[in-house]
This record gives C-alpha cells, sequence and structure tokens, in this order.
C-alpha cells in the first residue's frame, strides 16, 4: 500500500451493498456489482476509486519507521478510549456540486470524534512534499485553511470538517437533476436512521490509485 487513510465506512449490511451498487465496486470485498443506471460509471469514477466511506484522516504516506500493523495498533488504541457517535439522520443531498449522504441535527459529538481521529493519529502521517502540497491547491484555500492544511496535512479538519459520504464527481445542474432522485430512491429505507458510526476503517491505497479497506476496528 502506497497511503492510508482513516475512514468511516458502513458495516456490513444492506446500507454497504446499495452503496456498492451504486459505485460499482465493494472496497472491503472487491466485488463490482453492476451498477443502476447508464450514466454512473462516468458519474461516480473517483468515488469508486476510493470506496464509499466518510473521510476522518485523509490519504496519507506513513511516518518514516511506521508500518501497517503500526497504524492500526495505534487505532486501535485510541479508539479504546472513544465511544461510538449517533447521527441524527444522514440525508442525500448536493453537497458541493456532489451527490453525497450528510449528517442532519447535532453534530457536535461527531466533529469531536473526527478531530481526536485527526490529532491523535498524525504521528503516523508523513509531512507533506511540496508536490502533494501542490495537489491541494493552497492558493485557493483560505488562509485558515492554508494553516489547518500545513498543520494536518488536509485543509478540511477541525473546524473546517464536514462529515460527509461521497456518491459521484461534481455534477452538472442537468445532471444533478436527473441523478438526485435517482439516488434517494435507490437508498430508500436501507440508510440506517438514526445512524450509529461504531468503527473505524483503516483503507489502503494500491499501485493502480485503489483504496480497499484493510482493516476495521470497533468502538468501545
Amino acid at each position: 500500500m502506497n497511503r492510508f487513510a482513516l475512514y468511516h465506512a458502513p458495516l456490513p449490511g444492506a446500507f454497504a451493498d446499495a452503496a456498492a451498487e451504486w459505485l460499482g465496486r465493494d472496497a472491503a470485498t472487491g466485488a463490482c456489482p453492476a451498477q443502476p443506471h447508464a450514466d454512473l460509471p462516468a458519474l461516480t469514477a473517483n468515488a469508486r476509486r476510493y470506496g464509499f466511506h466518510a473521510t476522518l484522516k485523509a490519504p496519507f504516506r506513513l511516518a518514516e519507521g511506521e508500518t501497517e500493523a503500526s497504524l492500526v495498533q495505534g487505532v486501535q488504541d485510541l479508539v479504546a478510549t472513544l465511544r461510538p457517535v449517533l447521527i441524527e439522520r444522514l440525508e442525500l443531498v448536493l453537497f458541493g456540486g456532489f451527490l453525497a449522504l450528510v449528517p442532519k441535527g447535532d453534530t457536535r459529538a461527531l466533529n469531536s470524534f473526527a478531530a481526536q481521529i485527526v490529532t491523535g493519529l498524525d504521528r503516523f502521517r508523513a509531512p507533506l512534499t511540496a508536490q502533494e502540497r501542490a495537489r491541494r491547491n493552497p492558493d485557493a484555500l483560505d488562509t485558515h485553511k492554508r494553516a489547518l492544511l500545513d498543520a494536518w496535512g488536509y485543509p478540511y479538519v477541525l473546524d473546517a470538517f464536514n462529515f460527509h459520504m461521497t456518491l459521484s464527481e461534481r455534477l452538472a445542474p442537468a445532471q444533478a437533476e436527473v441523478l438526485l432522485p435517482l439516488a434517494r430512491a435507490h437508498f430508500a429505507g436501507v440508510v440506517p436512521q438514526p445512524y450509529l458510526l461504531s468503527s473505524v476503517a483503516v483503507f489502503g491505497e494500491d499501485d493502480a490509485g485503489v483504496f480497499h479497506l484493510r482493516h476495521r476496528v470497533s468502538l468501545a
């Protein structure tokens, strides 16, 4: 694995299966089910590569001396001190032009949980190279987000964090008009409400740039 990421991914079941069908790939099993709409292969390409998830700590190279095994142990040690988070509701919306499931209701516990993952496991992250930093397009960020990028390797953390589970590329308005009702119908009745975030998933990126669910660590 070239890089690792700390994500939340749904437990096996109807929700995970529906997401795998929508994206055309299951990051846990490697299965590639048929997608339910002809436009989806092109409009879910990046989401399919990353696997269905919500980012807690964005992809990073391991720091010198760290291994996949030491990362997993670090996740286990931290997660043993954290409690599951109950999300009042997940709603399928357009989020910055992307189809995504986002939380509704009080997100303070969720945001605090994500912040502890980012800060508590940062010792495993190698510093950004100049090329990696440039790929985050820092000139398009405000001063605060540039500071977060330089401190934590990713600009959308801590007070800039927004939990979301992405289901598409950025869509043109006409594409969104077609796909949003299709997605809502596809996920109707399969997203647990309320939604319990009860595990952290360690994903790894292979040489082809595809992410795989390597380990799942349950919360206490």
